[in-house]
C-alpha cells in the first residue's frame, strides 16, 4: 500500500475560521454541561466565541445559569459574555434564573441591566417562572424588586387572535399545584383572584388542568375563599362544577355547591349539565348530593342513560327527584332566519339551557355577537324568538336607559325591535331583533364594489332609515340619542335598516344642543354612507364642519351635510324639514319634477304672485319642505346623460 510522506507536498485542509469557531462554541456548551470549569476556562483563554449559540439558542451562559453554576457564569461575564442575550424563545438568563430560582444569580443579573418584567417570546417573566416552579424564595426576590404580580402574557399578535396568552403568575401557581406559592401571592403580593386569561380562564380553571394535581382541594378552598368567579369556564365550556364531576371528587363537588352564586344548572357547550355528566359517568353519590340541591332533572333522558347502566338505584333516586320516565320531548325541525348566525341558533336551540323567565341563552364566545361596555351582546331566544340579547349589570344606569327609551318608541319601525327584558343574578337581559351586520360590516365587507357613474340607491335608502328614525325619536319619543354612529345602524335579514344602541339615550328636556349632537353625527354619517365607509367614522369626527362638507362628492351631498351643521335653534322639526331634501329624490324625480314645474304655464308666463313660484322663492324665514334647497343643477353631465334618455323613452 502506498504512504504518504510526512514531507508530502499535499497537505490534509485546515478547518475556517467558521468551522473553528463552531467546534470551539460547541466543546464551550459541553464543558459546562459537564461541570469542567477547567476546559472552560481553557477554551475561553483560547479565543473561544463566548456568546456562541446552538440551534435553540442556548448559549454558555444560558446553560451555566440552568446549572447553578455561579463560577461558571462569573467566568463567562469576564470574558464578555452577554448578560442579556436571548435564546430562540427570547429567554434570557435572567428568567432562567427565575426558573432555576437561584436568587444570587437574579441580583447578579439585575446589576448588569436585567429588566425585573422582561419577558420570552410567550410573554412568560422571571416572577411568573418562580410560580410555575414552586421557587419560593426568587418569588419574594422578585417581588421586593418591583416584579409586577399582576401582569398577564403578553404574545404575539397572531396568538393573542386565537386567544392565547393572558395568564398570570397566580394561574401558574394554582394549575402547577403550588398552595405554598398561591397562598403567598394572595395573602402577601395582592394577586388579583378574579384575573381572566385571554380565554376568559381564571385560576380556578387553572387548578383542574393537570390530572396530577395533588394540591386541588387545598387549592380550590384557598381561591374560593378570597372570592374567585366559581361560574367561570374553560375548554368546551366547562365550569369548575362540571370540572369536579369529571373527576369524580366528591369533597370538591360539596365545596363548590356550597357557595352562594353557583349555577347549578349551568351546562358546557354540548348542553350537558353537571347532573346529566354524574348520570352519564354513574356517579351516583355526586348525582344524589346534587339533587339534593335542587339540580334540574330535565337536563337530558337521565333516567333512560341509568337504565342503560343498570343503575336501578340510580334511576329510583332520579325518579324521587321528578325526572320524566321519557325524557324531554325531542326537538322539532326549525329553521333560523338568520344566515350569518344560523348554525350557532341551531346549537342553541337544541341543547339543554336553564330558562330565565322567557329567555334561552348562553355565555358563552360561540353565542357572542359583539363587545359592549358592559356585558356583551349574545344569540339568545326570547318566547321563541331568535333574538340579539344586550346584557347589562343590574342597576345600570345604561341599562335603564336602554329599556327606557325602547319602551317608549315600541310602534317606530325604524328602530330595532324590542321584546322584552328579563333580570337574573345581577344581570339585565334585554332582548331585540336579531340582524345581520352593521353598517360599519357592511362597507367592511362590499369595500371596493362601488360602481361609479350609477345612481347610489342605497346610500339615500340607508340614510332615508336613519332619518326617519332619529326624526321619530326626537318628535315622537322625546328623545335624543346621543351615540349615533355606524356601529349602531343595523341590517337585518330582509335588508331592512334599523337604528339600535340606546343607552346613552336620553329625555330631551327642550335643550337645543341635545339635538344639534344628534344632527351633527348625521352630518359625519352622511360622508361616510355616500363615501361607502372609505373615510372612518372616528376620522371624520376629528375634521372640522368645513372640511367634511369639502369632502363631499356633489352639491347635493354638501348642501345637506350644511343644514345638518347649520340647524339653528328651531331644531326639534329640522329633520322633518330635510326628509324632502334633493338628496332624497331618485334621479328620475329629479328629472320628472323639472320637467312638470317647467311646463307649468305660470312659470312661463313668469307670474310672480302664482302658488308654485312663491314655493320655488320661499322667504328666508320659512323652513322649506320643497326642493329650493336644490342648489345645483340636476347633477353632473354624467348623471344627466343617464337619466334624460331612460326618462325620455
Amino acid at each position: 500500500m502506498e504512504t504518504k510522506s510526512p514531507n508530502s507536498l499535499q497537505e490534509s485542509p485546515t478547518p475556517s475560521g467558521t468551522e473553528r469557531t463552531s467546534e470551539d462554541g460547541i466543546q464551550l456548551l459541553k464543558a459546562v454541561k459537564e461541570g469542567n470549569i477547567e476546559l472552560l476556562q481553557q477554551l475561553l483563554e483560547g479565543g473561544a466565541e463566548v456568546n456562541f449559540q446552538d440551534e435553540w439558542g442556548w448559549s454558555a451562559l444560558h446553560n451555566a445559569v440552568q446549572c447553578c453554576r455561579e463560577d461558571m457564569v462569573n467566568l463567562l461575564l469576564h470574558y464578555g459574555a452577554d448578560p442579556c442575550l436571548k435564546k430562540k424563545n427570547g429567554a434570557t438568563p435572567f428568567i432562567i434564573a427565575g426558573i432555576v430560582g437561584n436568587v444570587e444569580l437574579l441580583k447578579l443579573f439585575l446589576s448588569k441591566g436585567a429588566d425585573v418584567n422582561e419577558c420570552d417570546a410567550n410573554g412568560f417573566t422571571a416572577f411568573m417562572e418562580a410560580a410555575v416552579h414552586g421557587k419560593e424564595e426568587a418569588l419574594k426576590f422578585l417581588y421586593e424588586n418591583g416584579a409586577e404580580v399582576n401582569l398577564s402574557r403578553k404574545t404575539k399578535e397572531n396568538q393573542k387572535r386565537l386567544r392565547k396568552g393572558g395568564a398570570t403568575a397566580l394561574m401558574d401557581a394554582a394549575e402547577n399545584g403550588h398552595a405554598d406559592i398561591l397562598k403567598i401571592l394572595l395573602d402577601e403580593m395582592g394577586a388579583d383572584v378574579k384575573a381572566r386569561d385571554n380565554m376568559g380562564r381564571n385560576a380556578l380553571i387553572y387548578a383542574f388542568r393537570k390530572s396530577d394535581n395533588g394540591n386541588l382541594v387545598d387549592i380550590i378552598s384557598l381561591l374560593l375563599y378570597h372570592g374567585a368567579d366559581v361560574n367561570v369556564r374553560g375548554e368546551k365550556g366547562k365550569t369548575p362544577l362540571i370540572l369536579a364531576v369529571e373527576r369524580g371528587h366528591l369533597g370538591l363537588v360539596q365545596m363548590l355547591l356550597e357557595q352562594e352564586h353557583i349555577e347549578i344548572d349551568d351546562t358546557d357547550r354540548e348542553g350537558k349539565t353537571a347532573l346529566l355528566l354524574a348520570v352519564e359517568l354513574k356517579q351516583k353519590k355526586i348525582a344524589q348530593l346534587l339533587c339534593n340541591k335542587e339540580a334540574s332533572t330535565d337536563c337530558g333522558d337521565l333516567v333512560m342513560i341509568a337504565r342503560r347502566n343498570y343503575d336501578a338505584p340510580l334511576v329510583k333516586l332520579l325518579l324521587s327527584h321528578g325526572a320524566r320516565e321519557d325524557g324531554p320531548p325531542p326537538v322539532e325541525d326549525w329553521k333560523p332566519q338568520s344566515s350569518r348566525w344560523g348554525d350557532a341558533l341551531e346549537h342553541l336551540r337544541r341543547i339543554y339551557r336553564p330558562m330565565i323567565g322567557n329567555l334561552k341563552i348562553f355565555i358563552d364566545e360561540e353565542y357572542k355577537i359583539a363587545d359592549t361596555s358592559e356585558g356583551g351582546i349574545y344569540l339568545g331566544f326570547y318566547e321563541g324568538q331568535e333574538v340579539a340579547v344586550k346584557r347589562f349589570s343590574e342597576g345600570s344606569t345604561r341599562g335603564q336607559q336602554e329599556v327606557s327609551c325602547l319602551q317608549s318608541s315600541r310602534a317606530n319601525n325604524d328602530l330595532v325591535t324590542f321584546y322584552g327584558s328579563e333580570s337574573y343574578k345581577d344581570c339585565l337581559y334585554v332582548c331585540l331583533a336579531l340582524c345581520e351586520q352593521t353598517l360599519e360590516e357592511h362597507f367592511a365587507m362590499c369595500s371596493g364594489e362601488a360602481v361609479e357613474n350609477e345612481e347610489d340607491v342605497f346610500a339615500r335608502n340607508v340614510l332615508s332609515s336613519v332619518f326617519n328614525a332619529v326624526e321619530k325619536l326626537h318628535q315622537l319619543c322625546g328623545y335624543t340619542h346621543q351615540d349615533l354612529r355606524p356601529q349602531n345602524i343595523l341590517i337585518d335579514s330582509k335588508n331592512a335598516i334599523c337604528l339600535a344602541d340606546f343607552d346613552e339615550s336620553i329625555k330631551w328636556a327642550g335643550e337645543p344642543q341635545e339635538i344639534k349632537r344628534d344632527l351633527q353625527a348625521l352630518g359625519w354619517l352622511v360622508l361616510y354612507v355616500v363615501r361607502k365607509g372609505e373615510l372612518p367614522f372616528e376620522t371624520l369626527k376629528t375634521k372640522s364642519n368645513e372640511e367634511v362638507i369639502r369632502l363631499s362628492p356633489d352639491e347635493e351631498t354638501r348642501d345637506l351635510i350644511r343644514c345638518l351643521f347649520n340647524a339653528g335653534d328651531n331644531v326639534q322639526g329640522h329633520l322633518n324639514g330635510l326628509l324632502g331634501h334633493p338628496f332624497f329624490w331618485s334621479w328620475e324625480n329629479r328629472y320628472r319634477t323639472l320637467r312638470d314645474v317647467g311646463n307649468e304655464s305660470d312659470i312661463k308666463k313668469g307670474a310672480v304672485n302664482s302658488e308654485i313660484v312663491q314655493l320655488l322663492q320661499p322667504e328666508k324665514s320659512e323652513c322649506s319642505r320643497s326642493f329650493a334647497r336644490w342648489t345645483y343643477e340636476v347633477g353632473p353631465r354624467r348623471h344627466r346623460q343617464s337619466i334624460f334618455p331612460k326618462v325620455q323613452n
